[in-house]
């Protein structure tokens, strides 16, 4: 009886691992390209240029592509104050927008991939649920 309950419990573990298995870059960017929709195209519009002194570009924004960390930090935590974008002053309010670790991570592989973006980073929910709220306070 024992050995029919510790089969079941590793058939059931290895077919979980197998159903949760993590995302390519691919995948991710897809998925993120959806959440860009829903969250963040209202600011930062279809083409990722923002409005100028109000919402900061994304396509080809150097705090962006610079400041990777502090960028997941706003996506993750919100974002208020000063900060400069491609040498354009912003001092605005990005309100948290309720993401978990997962779509975080998918956004910002979607944005940093995205209108000419390229990078060779791929932003993983384990690197983003290590980054502090200290980093945007």
């Amino acid at each position: 009886m024992k050995s029919i309950v510790l089969i079941y419990l590793l058939s059931l573990g290895a077919f979980s691992s197998f159903l949760f298995q993590n995302k390519t870059k691919k995948e991710s960017i897809k998925a993120g390209s959806e959440i860009y929709q829903d969250f963040c195209l209202q600011c930062h519009l279809s083409s990722g240029i923002g409005v100028s002194g109000v919402f900061p570009p994304l396509k080809a924004s150097d705090y962006l592509l610079e400041n990777t960390n502090l960028s997941i930090a706003g996506i993750k935590y919100g974002l208020k104050g000063k900060i400069i974008v491609n040498s354009e002053e912003y001092n605005g309010v990005m309100v948290r927008q309720g993401l978990d670790d997962e779509e975080v991570a998918d956004v910002m592989n979607y944005i940093l991939n995205e209108w000419g973006n390229q990078t060779t980073a791929f932003i993983t929910p384990n690197q983003v649920s290590k980054i502090p709220k200290s980093l945007v306070e």
